[in-house]
C-alpha cells in the first residue's frame, strides 16, 4: 500500500513537472522569444522583407531571384545573379547545392557552358569570367555575387539602359557590402538591393 501510494505521489508530481514545464518552456519561452524578436529585430523577424518605391514586397534579402524573362532567358537591362541548384532555381523549400565534387564530369561541363554562355552574354573573354557566376552556392538561394561579377556586368546595363557606364559602376561600388567585422566572409553586392537602386536612377 505505501509502495502504490509513493508511486501516486511521484506520477502525480512528474505530471505537474511537465505540464508546468510545458507551459514555461513551450508557450513562455515561445512568446517571449517572438516578443523580443518582433520589438528588436522586426525587419529580420519578418523574412527580411525588401520593399520597391511603391512600398511593395520584391523579395527577401536573404534570399536570391533570378533575373529572367518568361521563357527564362536573363534579362539585358538588369544584374544578373549567381547560377542556384534549388528546385528550379532559389527554391527556398527546396534549398541545397549540387553537392558534385570538384572534379565530376557533369559539373565540369556545366561550368564550361556556363562560361560560354555569361561570356557571349557580356561580351568578354570567358577567362575574365568570375567563379560565382558560374557555380552555385552551397544553399542555392545565395542573393549576392562578388563585386567582381557585379562590375563585369556594368557594360552591359549602362549600353541597354543608355546610361553611362561611370555612373552604373558607381552604383555598384555603393553597393559593395564588406566583410562581416571586417574580416568574416567577402565583400559582396545583394543583387536585389542594387536592382532596385538600378530603376531608380533609370528614373
Amino acid at each position: 500500500m505505501s509502495n502504490m501510494r509513493t508511486t501516486v505521489r511521484t506520477a502525480g508530481v512528474a505530471v505537474r513537472a511537465m505540464l508546468v514545464l510545458t507551459v514555461v518552456l513551450g508557450l513562455g519561452y515561445t512568446l517571449l522569444v517572438t516578443g523580443v524578436g518582433q520589438l528588436a529585430f522586426s525587419w529580420q523577424a519578418n523574412g527580411s522583407a525588401v520593399r520597391d518605391n511603391a512600398g511593395r514586397i520584391v523579395g527577401s534579402a536573404l534570399i536570391g531571384q533570378s533575373w529572367t524573362n518568361g521563357e527564362g532567358a536573363p534579362l539585358r537591362d538588369y544584374f544578373q545573379s549567381r547560377p542556384s541548384a534549388a528546385g528550379a532555381g532559389y527554391d527556398g523549400a527546396a534549398s541545397s547545392g549540387s553537392n558534385l565534387g570538384p572534379e565530376n564530369e557533369d559539373l565540369i561541363a556545366s561550368i564550361e557552358q556556363r562560361k560560354a554562355a555569361v561570356a557571349a552574354f557580356e561580351g568578354v573573354d570567358p577567362a575574365e569570367i568570375p567563379a560565382d557566376a558560374v557555380t552555385a552556392s552551397a544553399s542555392g538561394l545565395d542573393p549576392h555575387v562578388s563585386p567582381e561579377y557585379a562590375l563585369l556586368q556594368v557594360a552591359r546595363v549602362a549600353a541597354v539602359r543608355g546610361l553611362a557606364e561611370a555612373d552604373v559602376r558607381a552604383l555598384v561600388q555603393q553597393h559593395i557590402q564588406p566583410p562581416d567585422l571586417g574580416y568574416l566572409g567577402q565583400a559582396r553586392v545583394n543583387v536585389l538591393e542594387l536592382n532596385l537602386a538600378l530603376d531608380a536612377l533609370s528614373r
